[in-house]
């Protein structure tokens, strides 16, 4: 074997191993980033009170229609197929109103918006915090939904999550107005 022989083998190998070193990076930088996969964000956009009313003179029962613009927000890099889920609107725990997020699928990394009505009673709550609420003109509520499905990404690997909602406002009664709408 001559002295050209062996350094044309050398040069090859350091080229092989070389290759070999960038594909591992390459994989690495695939599986860091593109893999891993995340829950999707379930929030309020925007809120405004329709069709109030109270049902007597002294205003302690109230019924209103919520218009609410839903997102649901994938950053995966594959699509979220979600289960039926239940949005709840709530005082103080208890609830007031419920709408129906029917089953569906979010597009990998794009957002999802939705339009939903809720229709909300206070005749459904009690208690002297309910009461005051009222009497004062600010009604705090706050609403609760969960979406359980899966993120599937290359049609191969199907990983479960879920994305939740929990968010907090105030309905001005005097001007009819949501108020400090905070999704978390």
């Amino acid at each position: 074997m001559s002295k050209g022989e062996g350094r044309s083998r050398k040069k090859c190998l350091a080229y092989v191993a070389a290759f070999i070193v960038f594909q591992t990076a390459v994989i690495l930088v695939f599986a860091l980033t593109v893999m891993k996969i995340k829950s999707p964000k379930v929030r309020f956009n925007a809120m405004v009170v329709e069709n109030f009313s109270s049902s007597n003179s002294t205003a302690t029962s109230i019924n209103m229609k919520l218009l609410a613009q839903l997102t649901i927000k994938n950053t995966n890099f594959g699509h979220f197929k979600y289960d039926e889920s239940t949005l709840v609107i709530l005082h103080k725990g208890v609830p007031l109103g419920e709408h129906v997020i029917p089953k569906g699928r979010t597009k990998a990394k794009k957002t999802q918006k939705f339009e939903i009505s809720v229709d909300v009673s206070t005749a459904r709550g009690s208690g002297s915090e309910l009461r005051n609420e009222i009497n004062s003109g600010i009604l705090k509520l706050s609403s609760q939904a969960k979406l359980n499905g899966k993120v599937h990404l290359f049609k191969i690997i199907k990983k479960k999550k879920s994305g939740e909602m929990k968010c907090d406002w105030d309905v001005n009664l005097g001007t009819r107005q949501v108020e400090n709408l905070k999704c978390n």
